[in-house]
């Protein structure tokens, strides 16, 4: 549904592919403006049209200044490392400006941190801002329900080379739905490394594996492996597009939002 009022939205790494893709998204919307582009200090970007890349002019130049970047944005849109979020949360939430936060790797602490600035403003936070991930996970916790006893239980992960943080935050997202779906805690079940002489499986581990090459955009399968047969999961994203797509459905969602921290499910409706 299209407001009346546009959203002005502010985006963080406004230099980097996945801010060239959120920029070009919010552009393209009937509904929201882009009011403000980011990025760190010794970004080329810095200075320039946040849309030049597109052969437009956007009137908006891309700075480091978060206060001047942030001084006319409703929302946040953030896809960059935890300690730069961390930073554009303790601001956004002094200056009452939403966020929706797609950065991975935030230790439980930060993580903290970001629910305390939720007091304050409203946030929305997913590993993965897909539409289609996010209803992947909805039908992992239906399996891993009917799937509980005798299927073992293995997450496989593909990104591009570039990615810094292992396993993906989308990887482990959907390890804590399966354990939450029957009962239990990824934490006790993970096991991130298998080297050497490991003995048998465990019944109920939940394996990770990672790869990382070239430019792969994000792939995740999650094995149920039963005795006989076996079931696998598989969300492949093709480009950064999905993401974006999904960036401007949550700050809509925020729209009718005053403070809280949200997921993805919360704004696809699929608590």
């Amino acid at each position: 549904m299209t407001s009346a009022t546009p959203r002005r939205v502010a985006v963080a790494g406004a230099g980097g592919r996945m801010g060239h893709m959120l920029i070009e998204a919010v552009c393209a919307s009937d509904d929201c403006v882009l009011a403000g582009a980011l990025d760190v200090a010794a970004s080329p970007s810095i200075g320039q049209d946040a849309a030049a890349f597109l052969g437009r002019a956007s009137g908006v130049a891309v700075t480091a200044d978060l206060r001047a970047g942030l001084a006319g944005a409703d929302v946040l849109i953030d896809f960059t490392r935890p300690e730069g979020t961390l930073a554009h949360a303790a601001l956004c939430a002094e200056l009452g400006v939403q966020m929706v936060i797609g950065t991975t790797g935030f230790s439980e602490a930060q993580k903290a941190e970001l629910a305390a600035a939720a007091r304050k403003v409203a946030i929305v936070l997913a590993p993965n801002m897909s539409v289609g991930v996010n209803v992947t996970l909805k039908l992992l916790e239906m399996a891993a329900r009917a799937l509980a006893d005798g299927y073992d239980i293995e997450i496989i992960e593909a990104h591009h080379k570039h990615k810094v943080d292992a396993p993906s935050g989308t990887a482990i997202q959907m390890g804590e739905v399966i354990a939450a779906a029957q009962g239990t805690r990824l934490a006790d079940r993970a096991v991130y490394e298998r080297h050497g002489h490991t003995g048998e499986r465990r019944p109920d581990a939940i394996g990770f594996a990672t790869v990382r090459g070239g430019d792969i955009v994000g792939d995740h399968t999650v094995l149920f492996a039963g005795t006989g047969e076996r079931v696998e999961i598989t969300h492949r994203s093709n480009s950064r597009a999905g993401y974006a797509q999904g960036s401007l459905r949550a700050v809509r969602f925020l729209a009718g939002q005053r403070q809280g921290l949200f997921g993805m499910a919360d704004v696809l409706g699929l608590r």
